[in-house]
């Protein structure tokens, strides 16, 4: 006899449960429950049946997974959140009764939760870690904008600018920036770090309000497991490329605007030599704790070496020794046969090819102008090696005054405006170019220097696209492609005014022969050789074929033997299948409708533009 099968004790009804007992299990208020969750990584999931996981209800609730809630109750922040629900019970008796000695006693000892190993859970490898802080770029580039009020304490405001401006002190140190946007929202980055692309947003310069209906407690709890995580990243960044973290802050740069430039990069690696060696000497000869040590792992690695043939007087030998043995050398597994991907080391990722032009900006230096923002295109330009200044109106520390012969470009936004000027402002404007600030961005995206005559001061900008990519068969508004199928009209006419003139009645006759043979390989072939024999010009031919696989695509999208075949292949699938291709068959015709739509507005307005040129 089997066993006897319970309700409510196996099955959905065992495997999920809900929220409000998953609280009462924790025996936590519904905030902590939250905090928890965001911490963890734990979200609601959705049974395949709501009824039978409510045990037979079907009230709106959220169900999450027993054996999840069974992993928080071991959490050791539960137990700190404990110990502070316990600690404000106190500190308010406390102050109530007017204990001010215990109530300050109570404050110094207050019970403090680190989130260290949920960072360590949560990212086993540094590369999951870097793959992971877009959303922690996001938030804390968000919050650093934001004004501190009583929900935001200034505090957490200038924590999060700190991270801010240390990351880009990294980005632009290891000139790792790739792509840049200006988009509607803010400013769209994207870099490398170990062979892994990071791409966050940063919002405008404006004045930001905080709307009194965002739950702040949630993106709170966020922005704190963020902090920490970054901060675990920003040491490992700083300490592999041999700075110091954090970078020193000179607060009176920082009080007169200096930005990132307030922060002071050093190296640590003279430091932690210093630190770390000691000098000694034997029988007249210094000798270092780094060789004793490399010594000691060479007689451990050699068990039937003798001691007393090691030779300490030739530590290069021995530093040599230590590096060969320090290589990773993948091993296959035993028991594991499946082949896994290779992890990146410091060698191999130094080998990778650049994608980009790293000193892209070093031939030059620019100088902003007042209404240009310093910060975006600051950290843009020195990330691709180039020199940069601005007015003491935009921030003190500036390398290059306004008058510096050294200037090659003036970033400027503003209207042309002739004015008088002395003979050496003319020759000190003769001898710079003014672009307006798009051109720094296009010139990024695009790998190379842009023509500034496009993007002179006061000039209409061309369209300023997104780098990123888009769908396979997208419009792309750019001006090269924006005329290609008129471009593609206008070659037919001139190879149908080429076949008109130069073919006779034979030559007609062996065309014919081509449009009707252009789907079949072997046939065309020989159309090939008999126009070749007739004295038929390649360029008709191969026009001639274009065109007749262009009016033999455009039928076999009408044809009803292939609507029949893929009305036959439909039929062959599962219900689940069949929607699944509805679907893509739906969007697939709805982008290609917006894409027509497109480009038959293109081409009106550029026959519009065209009449109006001739008129």
């Amino acid at each position: 006899m089997g066993r006897l099968r319970v309700k409510g004790k196996a099955g959905a009804a065992k495997n999920y449960t809900t929220r409000s007992a998953a609280v009462k299990k924790l025996q936590c208020s519904l905030a902590d429950f939250r905090r928890l969750c965001i911490l963890k990584g734990i979200f609601p999931r959705e049974p395949r049946s709501r009824k039978k996981a409510n045990k037979g209800s079907s009230a709106p609730t959220s169900f999450y997974y027993t054996k999840d809630i069974a992993y928080l109750a071991h959490e050791p922040i539960l137990k700190k959140l404990r110990e502070h629900k316990a600690f404000a019970k106190k500190l308010s008796r406390a102050l109530g009764r007017g204990e001010w000695s215990s109530a300050k006693s109570l404050e110094e000892n207050k019970p403090v939760y680190r989130l260290d190993h949920i960072i360590k859970e949560r990212y086993p490898t540094f590369i999951d870690a870097i793959r992971d802080i877009d959303d922690a770029l996001c938030m804390v580039f968000l919050f650093a904008s934001l004004p501190s009020n009583s929900r935001l304490p200034s505090e957490l405001v200038e924590n999060c600018a700190r991270l801010a401006a240390e990351w880009q002190l990294y980005v632009m140190h290891s000139k790792s920036l790739r792509k840049v946007f200006l988009s509607i929202k803010g400013v769209y980055y994207q870099a490398e770090i170990m062979d892994q692309t990071v791409t966050w947003l940063v919002p405008y310069l404006f004045t930001q309000n905080v709307p009194a209906d965002v739950d702040i407690r949630v993106m709170l709890t966020f922005l704190e497991l963020y902090q920490t995580l970054l901060s675990f990243v920003f040491f490992k960044l700083y300490t592999d490329s041999g700075l110091v973290y954090p970078p020193p802050l000179d607060a009176k740069k920082d009080e007169d605007g200096a930005g990132v430039d307030a922060f002071d990069l050093q190296d640590n690696t003279r430091q932690s030599t210093n630190k770390m060696t000691k000098v000694t000497e034997v029988d007249g000869r210094q000798i270092t704790s780094k060789v004793v040590r490399q010594t000691i792992k060479s007689i451990a690695s050699d068990a039937n070496a003798d001691a007393a043939d090691v030779d300490m007087s030739n530590p290069e030998s021995l530093e040599a020794d230590v590096e060969e043995e320090e290589e990773f050398v993948p091993r296959a597994s035993a028991t594991d046969k499946t082949v896994t991907a290779a992890l990146p080391t410091l060698q191999t990722l130094s080998t990778l090819p650049q994608t980009l032009s790293t000193g892209l900006f070093s031939p030059y230096t620019f100088f902003l102008s007042r209404e240009t923002p310093r910060p975006i295109f600051e950290f843009v330009v020195r990330s691709f090696g180039g020199r940069i200044g601005w007015p003491s109106s935009s921030g003190s520390g500036s390398p290059y005054d306004e008058t510096d012969p050294s200037i090659t470009h003036i970033i400027i936004d503003r209207p042309l405006v002739e004015k008088e000027e002395t003979t050496e402002q003319r020759e000190l404007r003769l001898r710079r170019k003014f672009v307006q600030p798009q051109w720094i961005i296009d010139c990024i995206n695009a790998g190379k220097i842009l023509l500034e005559d496009t993007y002179a001061q006061g000039k209409p900008l061309p369209p300023h696209l997104s780098p990123f990519g888009e769908y396979e068969g997208a419009y792309i508004p750019s001006a090269d492609s924006a005329n290609v199928e008129a471009m593609e009209d206008e070659e037919e006419e001139e190879d149908n005014e080429m076949i008109a003139d130069d073919e006779d009645d034979k030559t007609r006759d062996i065309l014919e022969a081509v449009t009707a043979a252009a789907s079949e390989e072997t046939s065309l072939r020989a159309a090939e050789l008999a126009a070749e024999a007739a004295g038929v010009d390649f360029g008709a031919f191969e026009a001639t074929v274009k065109k007749a696989n262009k009016s033999q695509s455009k039928r076999s999208k009408n044809d009803p033997i292939e609507e029949a075949e893929q009305d036959m292949n439909k039929m062959m699938m599962s219900n689940k299948q069949k929607k699944l291709y509805e679907k893509m068959k739906y969007s697939n015709q709805k982008k290609e409708a917006e894409r027509n739509d497109l480009e038959s507005k293109k081409k009106e307005l550029t026959k519009q533009k065209r009449k109006e040129g001739r008129a």
